[in-house]
């Protein structure tokens, strides 16, 4: 059981390892992987939606271009903020003013394809 317990440990720590030192990604990489998680049918308004949507961002978050990362970080903070069970008024709507920047910082680098 205890070498069990140490080579699950050992894992673990090898693979957060290797996504501390994973290599940026480009705008349009970043964009791509963003846009695949915003079009699945999971990513609802609802507080449940919400939360399973910060958690897809933030991996991304963490290997986002520098373009990116600013705005997603804003997105993530906003939803985890407005899917707790009591939120806090305040800080949601201070939060929201950021999140629309966000939005709007993400349209412009992330442009839809032209039909």
């Amino acid at each position: 059981m205890k070498k069990t317990l140490t080579v699950l440990l050992a894992a673990g720590t090898l693979l957060g390892a290797a996504a501390c030192s994973a290599p940026k990604m480009t705008t349009e990489e970043t964009c791509a992987r963003i846009k695949t998680i915003t079009s699945s049918p999971t990513s609802s308004s609802d507080k449940f939606g919400m939360t399973r949507l910060a958690n897809q961002i933030r991996p991304i978050e963490a290997t986002a271009s520098a373009e990116l990362q600013g705005p997603l970080q804003s997105i993530v903070e906003y939803l985890d903020e407005s899917a707790k069970k009591d939120p806090d008024q305040a800080k949601v709507d201070d939060l929201k003013a950021k999140y629309t920047s966000a939005g709007q910082a993400f349209s412009q680098a992330c442009p839809a394809p032209a039909q």
